[in-house]
């Protein structure tokens, strides 16, 4: 046996697979980075190189992988529209052919493995806040559909695998999260605002701005996923993590400029297709068999986010 717990992380230069990264040598595994570098970015991960705890492969996870660990965190895929619909043939074959081929690998080497699924299963919700349970409301031929019928596809895997070849699985459904090593140029809502703010540029929303989302401090968020990978292995998922309190796009930017102390104004425009109207996520499921609940509130992790993206301004 060995000594660390050997942990493959896929799209581990990625904004959550570095916080993943960094957390897992803390606790004193033996990591192994896998990124071809689509979104992820070497900054996120360059503080790590010189662990001997840590290693960095340059693979594209669509094509098989061959090594030896006991787990697997399997987060690679572009999250944020303006990537993964820049590619959306590539999208999906990540989400599929990928989990297809880590699955392989965890079947080969008898690892455990964890899914980075996310809130975009449930579509444009007409349940509210979403349980497990829900089998949400997708548009299967949309411009968003790569992500998230790759997404939904990538579970269904998981689950065949587990019930054909007995594989010790895990599930996360990830809702919003923002944090520090956020790509700048994602096109997500916290960054996008961050910018435009620290810019003094108007802040755009989209539609009226009353759709809401729930966000979740990445600490919070990573902390889920280790305690979801170490629970019993009859615990499965799918488990939502994020955070339930619901704030509006509008009360979102007026908070951002109240921390930046910005002279932004507001603008609107229109709401993109299956834009989803309310986002929240029902975190029972995660309370009980993780005892996890997030502990960040949204203005603390705002201000720590800001400072991290005030380099990109100065």
């Amino acid at each position: 046996m060995h000594l660390h717990k050997r942990v493959l992380v896929t799209g581990g230069s990625g904004f959550l697979g570095s916080h993943l990264c960094k957390t897992l040598l803390k606790a004193g595994c033996d990591v192994i980075c896998v990124d071809n570098f689509y979104t992820g970015s070497k900054r996120n991960i360059v503080h790590l190189l010189g662990n001997p705890y840590f290693e960095l492969l340059r693979h594209d996870i669509t094509f098989p992988l061959y090594l030896e660990v006991d787990e697997i965190y399997n987060l690679a895929c572009p999250a944020s529209p303006i990537h993964y619909q820049n590619d959306p043939v590539q999208t999906t074959k990540v989400n599929v052919h990928g989990s297809i081929n880590m699955l392989g690998l965890a079947k080969r080497v008898k690892a455990k493995i964890l899914q980075a699924s996310t809130s975009e299963v449930y579509g444009d919700p007409a349940v509210h806040p979403q349980p497990e349970t829900y089998h949400g409301n997708v548009n299967c031929i949309g411009s968003r559909s790569c992500y998230d019928e790759g997404k939904r596809c990538a579970e269904t895997l998981f689950f065949d695998y587990h019930r054909q070849h007995c594989l010790k699985i895990k599930v996360a459904r990830i809702f919003n999260t923002y944090g520090p090593g956020m790509h700048p140029n994602d096109g997500r809502v916290v960054s996008n605002f961050i910018l435009q703010a620290l810019r003094n540029e108007p802040i755009t929303i989209y539609g009226e701005g009353t759709q809401t989302r729930s966000f979740c401090y990445v600490d919070d968020l990573i902390e889920g996923l280790i305690r979801l990978m170490n629970s019993p292995d009859e615990v499965t998922g799918p488990v939502n993590i994020g955070n339930p309190t619901e704030f509006t796009m509008l009360e979102l930017a007026q908070e951002i400029i109240r921390l930046t102390d910005s002279r932004s104004e507001i603008v609107f425009q229109p709401l993109p297709q299956d834009d989803p109207k309310q986002r929240r996520p029902d975190i029972t499921l995660a309370r009980k068999q993780l005892d996890w609940e997030p502990k960040w509130r949204l203005e603390e992790g705002l201000q720590k986010t800001i400072a991290y993206f005030k380099q990109f301004v100065e």
